[in-house]
């Protein structure tokens, strides 16, 4: 019986190039007796999927709920699961998806902004189950074990990308002293299972019920904090100050699409101050249009369209002047060009890869003209603001890093079972009236934690459990004595340090607990410390810039952008990365970096016909697939081992896609891993599968030229795929599969009977 390998099919740039390569792996698993399917859990399949039992689509439109049935994939013991990057959908994405599938047919209702009706509250729910990071969440039923494989490292020390200087940098970055989610957080170790509440006891007297039930279990850390929005809106306004005394850039850097709850608050609040005189001006013409600021300055222009040109008109220029009197018009921007700011769309500027990409750039951003320059990054919370000042601050006194000689920075991330989902859950709240938050056992009313908040505060509520907890304490031991990539040996041992500060009241109940589990595990002669976020970004910065090894250990939100952070230094980008996520129950899934810059690839190539979407990560998952079936299935073995093998000679022939049309793109990176695969293979002991792939080598070897020309005579000219979250398949596989030759020996390998 074939043992089965599920392949995600995602959005944007992952989504094109599954379209090439899918068929290249179907045709080699089939050779080692290893079925692949994949699995669309895509934005636009998710959203068909929670409406397909609405009585909205038709039959022949409706899709099964793919993204529920791997999530029980992955507490089943059985996973092997390969994740590609998916969008993250903020509510304009969403919206965007929404349109292209209703101009495709698809019957489905409006978001609704405010959700009256019973109809629009039922369509608003099936909705949030789209929104912000809902995938991951389902998925992650183990911790992250993330880093650069060791022919990647080896790559970037070879092929080193060009880092900015830090000469006369001005560059800044601030966040809130006081009223953020950092200073309010309380803490608890729940002490027996029970069903809680979260509900609002107003100052007025009433009571409302936020969340009914909210399932503990005894072990479960239980956190409760809150953002206080005047404070927010005062910490904006004197940030906005700041870099016009300073005459930088203002920035905004929050995640808007994982913290699909807070982060569009916050974003909101900042339009608001930014242009507070703009709102004032026209608050009744805004509230007649229904502006949902949450969704970004974007949201004004789409709205004000539909006046009458001159109050349009007087209202833009209104919104242009406000740069001048604010910034001195000196504003972060998306694209310089278009006159998209940072402040447009909320899921424009993401903080993961906004502030590790300007940090590379040497703490520079995007300015109107198209040029880089010196800014002031806004990043409210403190809980993870300061680790950006660290090393923004370490490199401005020592200097950018040297790819060529820097330390490796893997992540052990806490993150199983929604282990601390900070905003990803229904437990984050917008308070509409004045009174004390609180968390009460239902039944008993034991209260277990209350807070005063005022009318507009963002309060959020989460979880950790216990038994990921210790999971990663194991994770994190077993990685550091592993010590598996260049650079480590005797000389220099590999360090790990856990991301945990004791001003926190959740982190000292996690410092706790990582004591308690560390003597269960055989940390013999390691190297394992436990420090403040602040100490180890300034401790990891100073061993990395000595070419030394560090593992950070870190919670979910930290593990998220150091995954970015460290990658983006070292690599020059985070989709090079290897994620494996060994599932608490056994199996795994493999996760192949992050997607941040996929939707530039996307422009680029509908509008030239070149995908300069690096699939590498793809790769080193496939393998690590493989290996993970090699101990019942000997062939699997061999494809794996070979696999690797092509990887490495892949990256030390430097032919990974090229960033300019008629360069070799994502499609002749494929052919070239394909060819060295099986180039591998024939080197193997397996007799059937030399004879199989010895063909097929032979082929790519004599198609090179062939392949590679039409590979590139199809770019230049614009390309339509059919849509954006929803493609025609045939489109995309046309697109994306422009040589017939090459097409031919991948049919041939398919169809041939070892």
């Amino acid at each position: 019986m074939a043992e089965t390998i599920m392949y995600t099919y995602t959005d944007e740039a992952p989504m094109l190039a599954t379209h090439a390569f899918y068929p290249v792996v179907k045709a080699f698993c089939r050779h080692a007796n290893v079925d692949v399917e994949l699995k669309d859990i895509s934005v636009a399949a998710r959203v068909i999927a929670n409406f397909s039992d609405s009585g909205k689509l038709k039959d022949e439109q409706k899709l099964p709920d793919i993204l529920t049935d791997l999530g029980k994939l992955a507490q089943s013991g059985k996973a092997n699961i390969i994740k590609l990057p998916n969008v993250s959908a903020s509510i304009p994405q969403l919206k965007e998806c929404i349109a292209e599938l209703q101009e495709k047919g698809y019957a489905l209702p409006n978001y609704p902004e405010i959700a009256t009706t019973d109809d629009e509250k039922d369509s608003k729910a099936r909705y949030a189950k789209v929104l912000g990071s809902a995938v991951n969440p389902v998925l992650r039923e183990g911790n992250s074990d993330r880093r650069a494989a060791v022919p990647v490292k080896e790559y970037a020390k070879t092929f080193p990308h060009k880092m900015g200087s830090y000469d006369g940098c001005k560059t800044v970055v601030r966040s809130m002293k006081d009223g953020d989610f950092y200073s309010h957080e309380r803490s608890i170790i729940v002490e027996e299972k029970c069903d809680a509440r979260i509900e609002l006891l107003g100052d007025d007297g009433t009571t409302e019920v936020l969340r009914a039930k909210l399932p503990l279990d005894k072990g479960d850390v239980l956190d409760a904090t809150f953002m206080d929005c005047k404070l927010l809106c005062d910490f904006y306004e004197e940030c906005i100050q700041e870099a016009k005394e300073k005459d930088i850039l203002f920035s905004l850097h929050l995640k808007a699409t994982m913290m699909k709850v807070s982060d569009p608050i916050m974003f909101g609040h900042c339009v608001k101050v930014y242009f507070k005189d703009v709102f004032a001006k026209y608050a009744d013409t805004f509230a007649k249009l229904n502006v949902d600021v949450n969704n970004g300055l974007g949201d004004v222009y789409k709205k004000i369209a539909a006046l009458p040109a001159a109050e349009k008109e007087a209202i833009e220029a209104d919104i242009m002047a406000t740069y001048a009197t604010r910034s001195n018009g000196k504003m972060a921007m998306v694209d310089g060009a278009g006159g998209i700011t940072n402040l447009h769309v909320p899921s424009d500027i993401i903080i993961d890869n906004s502030m590790p990409t300007a940090i590379r750039d040497g703490s520079k951003m995007w300015n109107r003209a198209d040029g880089l320059d010196h800014f002031l990054a806004t990043i409210p919370d403190r809980g993870y603001g300061c680790t950006f000042d660290e090393v923004v601050e370490f490199c401005k006194r020592e200097g950018a890093f040297d790819p060529k000689t820097m330390g490796g920075c893997p992540n052990v991330g806490l993150m199983a079972q929604k282990a601390e989902e900070y905003g990803s859950h229904p437990n984050t709240f917008e308070v509409k009236k004045t009174g004390t938050v609180r968390i009460v056992v239902n039944g008993s009313n034991k209260v277990l934690i209350g807070q005063k908040l005022a009318k507009g505060d963002i309060y959020r509520a989460c979880q950790t459990k216990d038994a990921p907890i210790k999971d990663w304490v194991k994770l994190a031991v077993k990685r550091c004595r592993e010590n598996n990539f260049p650079g480590a040996g005797p000389d220099n041992m590999c360090k790990a340090i856990f991301w945990l500060d004791s001003a926190r009241s959740h982190d000292v109940l996690l410092m706790n607990l990582v004591q308690k589990y560390l003597p269960e595990f055989d940390t013999k002669g390691l190297d394992i410390e436990v420090m403040s976020p602040m100490e180890a970004m300034r401790v990891t910065c100073t061993r990395a810039k000595a070419g030394q090894n560090t593992i950070t250990v870190t919670g979910n939100v930290l593990r998220d952008y150091l995954t970015d952070l460290f990658p983006i230094l070292e690599l020059n980008t985070s989709s090079k990365v290897l994620s494996i996520v060994p599932m608490l129950e056994g199996g795994a899934m493999y996760e192949t970096g992050a997607g941040g810059s996929a939707p530039k690839h996307v422009q680029q190539f509908t509008k030239e016909g070149h995908l300069r979407w690096d699939s590498l990560g793809e790769y080193l998952a496939l393998g690590c697939a493989f290996e993970d079936m090699a101990k019942s299935n000997p062939q699997a073995a061999v494809m794996a081992k070979a696999l690797d093998a092509a990887v490495g000679t892949f990256l030390l022939a430097n032919k990974n896609p090229g960033r300019k049309v008629k360069e070799i793109d994502n499609r002749g990176a494929h052919y070239w891993v394909a060819r060295y695969w099986s180039e591998e293979i024939c080197k193997g002991d397996d007799a059937s599968l030399k004879k199989v792939f010895s063909k097929t080598a032979k082929e790519l070897a004599d198609g090179e030229v062939a392949i590679l020309q039409q590979m590139v005579d199809c770019q230049g000219p614009a390309v339509d795929i059919g849509g954006y979250y929803k493609l025609d398949m045939a489109k995309a596989d046309k697109a994306m599969q422009p040589s017939e030759t090459f097409n031919t020996i991948i049919e041939s390998l398919t169809k041939c009977v070892s």
